[in-house]
């Protein structure tokens, strides 16, 4: 792939990476609510890691092209998504509290696991991966197209990483010293997942 294609790629992914969703909503309460954002972070990137694979063995088309399997697949990352931001309003834990309580505190794994599940979940992704990437992959190119997806993929997710992980830092870093702000902020993020969670089943089951 020549430098102009894969820098056009980098500007369109990074503007999109940039919008805030539940992604951001996660990456924020984990920074907020875990001693380290490093397992929610990953655990995000590697529900992209998923996709990148589906994207590479052509598999993404496939997903795409069943109305069934994209609606089972919405339905269940809005419900995911509801319920985990539910349990984000039930416990706002900010930073102050979270330091006291680290024997509570979610494993590494589980915080991981909930945010591979965000992100694999999360049908968005799957139409990102489908309308964005054909645009960007050249069937004449010397690269094969497995490549080149991988490619794309393989930018997509090191963006998302320094993305939310600058995101969880901030988050932590701004708001140590603002209990209350950093208790709105979680409270925002909980009610952010509910949102997205509640509009992307609207959108599938009315429309």
């Amino acid at each position: 792939m020549d430098t102009t294609t894969v820098a056009a790629f980098l500007v369109v992914d990074l503007l999109l990476v940039f919008t805030p969703g539940a992604d951001w909503a996660y990456a924020i309460s984990a920074g907020l609510r875990e001693r380290s954002v490093v397992p929610a972070v990953a655990g995000l990137v590697a529900g992209y890691v998923g996709y990148t694979l589906l994207a590479v063995a052509g598999l993404v088309v496939i997903v795409a092209s069943s109305p069934t399997v994209l609606t089972a697949l919405t339905v269940t990352g809005a419900a995911y998504l509801m319920w985990l931001g539910w349990s984000v309003l039930r416990q706002p834990t900010t930073l102050a509290t979270a330091a006291q309580a680290g024997a509570v505190a979610s494993s590494r794994w589980q915080v991981a696991l909930k945010g591979a599940g965000i992100s694999g979940l999360n049908p968005k992704a799957l139409l990102l991966y489908f309308s964005l990437f054909p645009q960007f992959i050249d069937s004449a190119a010397s690269w094969p197209i497995a490549a080149q997806t991988g490619l794309l993929g393989t930018l997509h997710m090191t963006a998302c990483a320094l993305v939310y992980l600058a995101v969880g830092v901030l988050a932590r870093t701004v708001l140590k010293t603002r209990p209350s702000a950093a208790r709105a902020v979680t409270h925002v993020s909980g009610a952010m997942m509910i949102a997205i969670g509640g509009l992307l089943l609207a959108e599938r089951l009315v429309g």
